[in-house]
């Protein structure tokens, strides 16, 4: 019987819906995948409880931003012990699973990707117990894999690197389910740009900055350190911060220049091509792309929980540089010129994520996802 894709169903299960990871690379493959291909994507927080998914999420900021130590330790207490898997999250099953099943009758998919953690183990609790058949994607959106992710009983993995397969693997994972294609970013990121942006100064360093697409982290009091350096002019990705926008542009710095929230993805890569670094947070997508257009990326902050992880193992790949300590810096400017200036350590940087690169998948995970259904 020949495969036609114009019969098969996709569901996407990323979890809230503030800007995030889950969502871009949910997105990311939606608009690359077969268009035939029905896809679908839900939060199950909005689907489950409607209007207060947005009061949580505030919630969950504020928490964040507000006492960042506690929300890290509580964060690693009690989702980065020891794996098990038999561990159980028995308030996740009530708050959760009836919705989960009432989604899977109401979606009736004959594929599911999960790019976050709570969808995936409600689903392998799903697999486990009641038979579940439809096949289940982890798509792995940080560089760990922390112990709410189901695994037993999920068909198929993509990995961001060979730290996370090692771990699957040690875990009784088939090799054979685990992809290694690193976290998936759009085909425009990955391609060569034939849209231009052209740096007021090419001569010059020429540096993008990103607080991550809610304009987070302590990105101000970076900027206000970046424009006493003179040998560099420093791209700001403001993202949907228009108040941080709108003061930069007003203070009219000689080698700061803001940027508004790119939802673009060609002129994104634009922007990177044009760029000699990327001095940002460390969160798994952004982390993806830099590495994609084999950027060097300056780590100056990280959010507690998930960015401090992906810090960690980042610098154990040798794939970032850090620059969290840049408020005792004398000066950012020769930390930034002492690598990407010394022809040693930048060609070392460059051979480490070329050998990054020779382990990835050598299909785009969309391509992979269509061959899975393909096989189904």
């Amino acid at each position: 019987m020949a495969y036609n894709p114009a019969s098969k169903k996709i569901l996407f299960l990323p979890f809230l819906q503030i800007p995030s990871g889950h969502h871009q690379v949910a997105a990311a493959l939606m608009e690359t995948i077969n268009k035939e291909i029905e896809t679908e994507k839900v939060d199950l927080l909005s689907y489950s409880y409607g209007k207060l998914e947005k009061f949580i999420s505030a919630i969950y900021l504020k928490w964040i931003h507000s006492f960042p130590s506690l929300y890290n330790l509580i964060y690693k207490f009690s989702v980065c012990q020891n794996r098990s898997q038999s561990k159980r999250f028995p308030l996740y099953e009530i708050l959760f699973m009836p919705f989960m099943k009432r989604l899977l009758k109401e979606s009736n998919p004959d594929f599911i990707i999960c790019t976050h953690a709570l969808p995936s183990y409600l689903l392998n609790q799903i697999k486990e117990r009641h038979g579940l058949k439809v096949p289940v994607l982890n798509i792995y959106t940080d560089y760990f894999i922390h112990d709410i992710w189901g695994i037993k009983h999920i068909d198929h993995h993509f990995v961001p690197s060979e730290i996370q397969k090692q771990f699957l693997l040690k875990l009784g994972v088939r090799a054979e389910q685990i992809y290694l294609t690193g976290i998936p970013v759009h085909l425009d990121i990955r391609e060569s740009s034939n849209v231009m942006f052209a740096p007021v100064n090419p001569a010059l360093l020429n540096i993008l900055v990103s607080g991550g697409s809610l304009g987070a982290g302590e990105l101000e009091k970076l900027i206000n350190k970046l424009q006493e350096c003179s040998a560099a002019h420093f791209y700001v990705l403001c993202g949907k911060n228009k108040g941080l926008y709108k003061k930069l542009s007003e203070r009219k710095w000689s080698n700061i220049f803001p940027l508004e929230y790119i939802s673009c993805r060609k002129k994104m890569n634009a922007l990177y091509e044009s760029m000699d670094a990327v001095i940002s947070k460390p969160g798994g997508v952004t982390v993806s792309e830099c590495l994609h257009k084999r950027k060097p990326m300056f780590v100056y902050h990280s959010l507690p929980g998930q960015e401090k992880i992906n810090v960690e193992n980042l610098k154990k790949l040798g794939l970032v540089f850090s620059m969290e300590n840049w408020k005792k810096l004398s000066s950012i400017e020769n930390e930034l010129q002492n690598i990407l200036k010394d022809p040693v350590q930048f060609n070392s940087f460059h051979n480490r994520v070329d050998f990054y690169h020779e382990q990835l998948h050598p299909h785009h995970p969309s391509k992979i996802v269509e061959d899975l259904l393909v096989k189904r």
